[in-house]
């Protein structure tokens, strides 16, 4: 009997140590952490695709001449300038690739381009050998161009080369008589550079070359027939809206 009750007194007493001497062995360590990866925070690339409308305005320098002729009797007025502000409304759409931006652009321009040389001969049919001096004057009222346009983005800057096709009017005058207006066709070319200063809004400066293909016109009441040649260089701002 007492066996027995010493065999349970130590069996309990072990039992009970067993704890204690877990607590007084080592602890594991615990697994190391992986090292926090930095991920810089990058702005988004600006997306130049989408359709857009704006205003576009500046200032012209041209050139005109004309030929004055009855039958066989042909003068010239030399070259004349011809300058004068533009502005008008902007339509366009974009399509981007990586960094390459395209698009198709147009614009209708009121134009105050005018110019005038004093020195202008033409001739009356009934005496067509004598010259007589007069001044011929030469304006652009109205202009719009059709192009395409070529780009490279730089993110926020767009630098972009544009041609195509142009349309305007050329009205000539002399010895004080009504202008007569002739509507021709021409070509255009240029390049530009556009900036995105807010999510939905650009702003460009640009360069064009207008070229409109001769205008041929009565000049009454001389009988006289009128050549007139135009053509302009264009520096404009503009500012457009475009949809997301």
């Amino acid at each position: 009997m007492k066996r027995i009750i010493l065999i349970t007194t130590a069996t309990l007493a072990i039992v009970a140590g067993t704890p204690v001497l877990a607590a007084d062995l080592p602890q594991a360590a615990a697994p190391p952490q992986a090292p926090a990866v930095y991920v810089p925070t990058v702005a988004p690339v600006y997306n130049w695709g989408g359709i857009y409308f704006g205003v576009n305005g500046g200032y012209g320098f041209g050139s005109s001449d004309w030929t004055i002729s009855p039958a066989g009797s042909p003068s010239s007025t030399g070259t004349f300038s011809a300058t004068g502000f533009q502005v008008g409304p902007t339509l366009g759409v974009n399509f981007q690739t990586d960094a390459f931006v395209f698009g198709i652009e147009g614009d209708f321009d009121g134009s105050w381009l005018d110019g005038k040389d004093s020195s202008c001969k033409y001739f009356v049919p009934a005496t067509p050998t004598t010259s007589n001096a007069a001044t011929c004057e030469t304006k652009n009222t109205w202009l719009g161009t059709l192009r395409a346009r070529a780009g490279y983005a730089a993110d926020r800057v767009l630098f972009y080369a544009t041609a195509g096709g142009a349309y305007g009017n050329i009205e000539g005058n002399t010895l004080g008589t009504t202008f007569q207006s002739k509507s021709e066709p021409g070509w255009t070319a240029g390049a530009g550079v556009e900036v995105a200063f807010a999510d939905n809004w650009t702003a460009r400066v640009e360069y064009l070359f207008v070229d409109l293909e001769n205008a041929s016109l009565a000049a009454t009441p001389t009988g006289s027939t009128m050549t007139v040649k135009f053509d302009a260089n264009l520096i404009r701002l503009g500012v457009d809206y475009k949809f997301r």
